[in-house]
């Protein structure tokens, strides 16, 4: 539904990588679906440029990023129009002033509220003195709404503290922290599965779910990431909001309502169950790695340590598997298994939900070569869709069972094309839906999931680095640490390219 309060969307960062592939792509896609209000804005902000030349930079981001491909001349007209610029230092307080003095100018003739959103795709260090800032030029009024990018402090102290910065300047309320996967189609749709179905939530339960495995795989390395994830590593960049978050979605209760504060009561009450690792038994529950050297679908890859702008003694871990447990009556010793890397096998996304066997097996050993209990698999990425593995009879004179899939594909079962996360997440914060975004209380209790990790890690470094090769599914350790439970890690296939 078009929106209907005039809007200022000003992009600290305005020339920067995000803003080029995500942000500029997704607000020409809401204004083409005309989601956008008629009075809206774009105001970037940035270093060494001119409106001209933002201009140009936008044109080109939409060219290659947008997925309805290269605009018309007539998109390009009619979109640009809404397109404005400002040079400064994002600390300086004239840049501030300037944007007021801008805002202003461009309300100016109407007479209802606009709605100012403030985006700081900018480094986590400038996040306190952009608020500050923007506090001091009048620019946190009731309308005004500041999102964040991901990460959100380094550990527990210091995201309590910006948390306590940021509440001087700016309400909660329009605090708008961002996890770009809780945009994706396919996650949202969690609560669409469990909650408007009526088969699945009764046997949601650890009656009958063995375990739980939520892997989030990438391919690519650090690329040109290297100086960031030197001072961030996977624990803190993947596990502390995405994967946790996923574990969210699959084990909260069933909200009353989809008010955003409702949903967000029942994801904080899961992180608030989540059992403490014992700092002296975090073998038993943590493994981390990082790789080195090997092949990527058939493709040389050298080793995290060779990469640009990382230290070649660097003991940054590019992967984590976890094993995490929920103490409440729902899922009470059922555990959680989390693993993230990069230079991983393959590209993927995905939830699986392990039933436990039947009680009791009437069919003899002969009648399947092959038994597996139930497992339902939420596919994220890179396909998008929900698998149910079950036995079935195979055709023929004798009882003989076979595992078999039951599938629903998105791209199958709808002809629309999907919204890019940034889009449902923009969206969201211009009608102030806080549903898919982090809470500062969400936020304290993840990380006090993973700060003690950190500080045992930062006092006894790992020895072994790089202790997997590129290209395979982590160290072995990942492998033995559900090995231990008498479990294995769900095959994820591996696609390789075509031969030439």
């Amino acid at each position: 539904m078009q929106l209907h309060e005039p809007a200022i969307i000003t992009i600290f960062g305005a020339l920067g990588d995000l803003s080029k592939r995500k942000l500029l792509p997704a607000l020409f896609n809401l204004w083409h679906e005309k989601m956008l209000p008629e009075q809206f804005y774009i105001l970037g902000l940035g270093r060494g440029s001119t409106l001209d030349g933002f201009v140009e930079y936008a044109r080109a981001s939409l060219n290659e990023f947008s997925r309805r491909g290269v605009p018309t001349e007539e998109e390009w007209t009619q979109f640009s129009a809404h397109l404005r610029y400002l040079d400064g230092s994002f600390e300086d307080p004239t840049l501030h002033a300037a944007i007021s003095t801008e805002t202003s100018e461009l309300m100016k003739g109407t007479s209802v509220p606009w709605v100012r959103m403030f985006y700081l795709s900018t480094p986590p260090s400038l996040i306190e003195v952009i608020a500050q800032q923007l506090h001091a030029a009048g620019l946190s009024g009731p309308k005004d709404r500041l999102v964040i990018e991901k990460p959100f402090g380094r550990d527990l102290e210091s995201a309590t503290k910006l948390n306590t910065s940021l509440l001087n300047y700016f309400d909660e309320d329009r605090i708008y922290r961002i996890d770009h996967y809780l945009g994706k189609e396919t996650v949202q749709n969690i609560l669409a599965f469990r909650f408007a179905n009526a088969m699945y939530e009764p046997i949601w339960k650890r009656g009958y779910i063995d375990h739980v495995q939520i892997t989030v795989s990438e391919e690519v390395g650090v690329e040109t990431r290297g100086k960031f994830y030197e001072s961030a590593g996977a624990l803190r960049d993947m596990i502390q909001n995405h994967l946790l978050q996923l574990l969210c979605m699959v084990a909260m209760e069933p909200p009353i309502s989809l008010d955003a504060d409702e949903v967000r009561n029942k994801k904080v009450d899961v992180l608030k169950a989540l059992r403490p690792i014992p700092p002296d038994e975090l073998y038993r529950f943590v493994v981390r790695g990082q790789y080195g050297p090997g092949y990527v679908k058939g493709q040389v890859v050298r080793g995290y340590r060779q990469e640009d702008n990382v230290d070649p003694n660097s003991s940054t871990e590019t992967f984590v598997a976890l094993k995490l447990y929920v103490d409440n009556w729902r899922w009470q010793d059922v555990p959680f298994y989390l693993r993230t890397g990069k230079r991983m096998a393959a590209k993927a996304s995905k939830i699986s939900i392990q039933f436990r066997p039947v009680p009791h097996q009437m069919f003899p050993e002969k009648t399947s070569d092959h038994w597996e209990p139930n497992r339902l698999t939420i596919n994220i990425q890179p396909e998008e869709g929900i698998t149910v593995r079950i036995q079935a009879k195979q055709p023929g004179q004798k009882m003989k069972l076979r595992t078999v899939n039951m599938d629903f594909d998105y791209d199958l079962s709808f002809t629309a094309e999907p919204p890019e996360a940034y889009e449902t997440l923009l969206y969201d914060v211009l009608e102030a839906d806080g549903t898919l975004f982090m809470r500062s209380d969400q936020e304290h209790y993840a990380w006090s999931v993973v700060t003690p990790i950190l500080e045992a890690w930062e006092n006894s470094p790992s020895q072994d680095f790089p202790n997997y090769a590129a290209g395979s599914w982590g160290p072995e350790a990942a492998e033995a640490l559900i090995a231990r439970d008498g479990r294995s890690w769900h095959a994820i296939p591996v696609i390789l390219p075509p031969a030439t």
